[in-house]
């Protein structure tokens, strides 16, 4: 093969490289140009990072992969990621830990992988700041839904983009740059901790059932772990409400299911 249709194949080899990036950066239902989000997968399983690699890049997704815990900490601090598919099963520093030390410096939003059966694990890993959990063996399309679900949850919702900002009492929900106050102090929320205060804010006195929440916020198709949105709900009321055993924003009514208070 002469050098001429050598060049000619490795320009055209380019040109389709710089097109599929450019399609992933633009998004023509509103015109703007975005960067492609991406994403740290953390598990000890090569064939479960090289199939969960592929199939998320190609939809886009930019990935790195850790296959250790010291490993996803040490690149995550280093570098910027949108979202975290972390394992709980990890030599050393297990995901447990990992989570934890990354919620002690950022709210990125984090999906748990747990082992069938290992409740204890989902339960701490919700406890310590984790966002979601799928289990192990997982189908792929459930996972590329579940990201989806967080980073759609994410942007600002169509029906709170008049009323930005939001006060109740001393508490400011900023819904378009997704930030809270109360009495002037902020308070960080992970992103599904936030998903719950805006609704529940942006629908005052309506009470959600666990099935409806589970629904709304987490995106389930089916009837997911009832326990995902009590510890969710008690986080939360952690750290915007000054006393948990009487909570003034976030209320329950009983036999039913939770919501924000009515009352100014």
């Amino acid at each position: 093969m002469s050098d001429a249709l050598i060049l000619c194949g490795a320009l055209r080899y380019n040109s389709l490289i710089l097109m599929i990036v450019a399609d992933a950066a633009f998004r023509a239902g509103n015109g703007e140009w975005e960067m492609p989000k991406k994403i740290l997968l953390v598990d000890d399983e090569p064939l479960i990072l090289k199939g969960l690699k592929y199939s998320l890049e190609q939809d886009g997704y930019q990935t790195d992969s850790a296959m250790d815990g010291e490993e996803a900490l040490e690149k995550f601090f280093a570098g910027e990621y949108d979202l975290i598919l972390l394992d709980v099963m990890l030599p050393g520093v297990d995901g447990i830990e990992v989570c934890q030390r990354v919620r002690e410096r950022s709210n990125v939003p984090i999906i748990m992988l747990t082992a069938k059966g290992e409740d204890m694990d989902k339960i701490l890993g919700l406890e310590y700041g984790a966002d979601d959990y799928m289990t192990k063996p997982f189908n792929i399309l459930e996972v590329k839904a579940r990201i989806k679900s967080i980073f759609r949850r994410s942007a600002p919702a169509a029906e709170v983009e008049e009323k930005r900002i939001i006060r109740v009492r001393d508490l400011e929900v900023n819904c378009q740059n997704r930030t809270v106050a109360l009495a002037g102090r902020a308070v960080r929320l992970t992103a599904k901790e936030f998903d719950l205060l805006q609704l529940f804010i942006t629908h005052r006195g309506k009470v959600y059932s666990r099935e409806s929440l589970l629904e709304t916020v987490w995106k389930y198709d089916y009837m997911g772990d009832m326990r995902t949105v009590d510890v969710h709900i008690r986080r939360l009321r952690e750290k915007i409400e000054r006393d948990t055993s009487s909570p003034e924003f976030i209320l329950t009514k009983w036999g039913v299911g939770y919501y924000f208070t009515d009352k100014d």
